[in-house]
């Protein structure tokens, strides 16, 4: 039994020190690039290439090598700390982009819906807030609804895990908007002091 302890505590002990140099090394690389938390996100190097090595225009055609390369496009757009580093919402509040809602039609607007969604988790994280103006400024209801989230109160399970799976928010955030690795953009409303123990004693 002695000889087993003394073989394993060693092992233990290595085991110990590379799993904190491992943590160590990921909150360096998180705290250098935002995007590094999430790996649903390319990584920089590979971020907005150019038409032609996207992947999803066709190199082959003429019309491909025409297109604006996203990172020259992007240079004049308000910037943040993560994703293709562009301020979408600050973009489009300061009119430097123009989406387009309709494909026939260039005078459709969009239905926007001001309303806000107050999401109370447990622990001492901030509260999520789910802005809908921000959302329905760029998309449609039908992208969300019902397929995603069921427009229903207590009607959606979302945690985490499923996020980083893709699934719920994760659908968007980590691939096309900002990564998950932003915790506040989302836990946003501080909790009142005082608040949880109230809702334990009231129960």
């Amino acid at each position: 039994m002695n000889i087993r302890c003394a073989m394993i505590r060693p092992l233990c002990a290595g085991l110990a020190l590379g799993l904190a140099v491992l943590g160590v090394a990921m909150q360096a690389a998180s705290a250098a690039d935002p995007n590094a938390f999430n790996r649903l996100m390319a990584p920089k190097s590979s971020r907005n290439p150019p038409p032609m090595e996207d992947g999803i225009h066709d190199p082959d055609s003429p019309g491909t090598v025409s297109l604006q390369a996203p990172r020259l496009a992007f240079d004049v757009l308000p910037k943040t700390n993560s994703g293709n580093y562009v301020d979408w919402v600050k973009s489009l509040d300061d009119k430097k982009v123009a989406p387009r809602y309709d494909r026939v039609d260039p005078d459709v607007q969009p239905v926007l819906m001001d309303l806000n969604i107050v999401r109370e988790v447990k622990g001492s994280m901030p509260n999520v807030v789910y802005p809908h103006k921000q959302h329905t400024e760029w998309l449609d209801c039908s992208n969300c609804h019902p397929a995603i989230f069921i427009p229903q109160k207590g009607a959606n399970q979302i945690s985490m895990a499923a996020i980083l799976l893709g699934e719920k928010c994760g659908v968007c955030h980590g691939k096309v908007a900002f990564p998950v690795a932003e915790c506040r953009r989302c836990h946003s409303q501080p909790k009142t002091p005082g608040a949880a123990k109230q809702a334990a004693t009231a129960q």
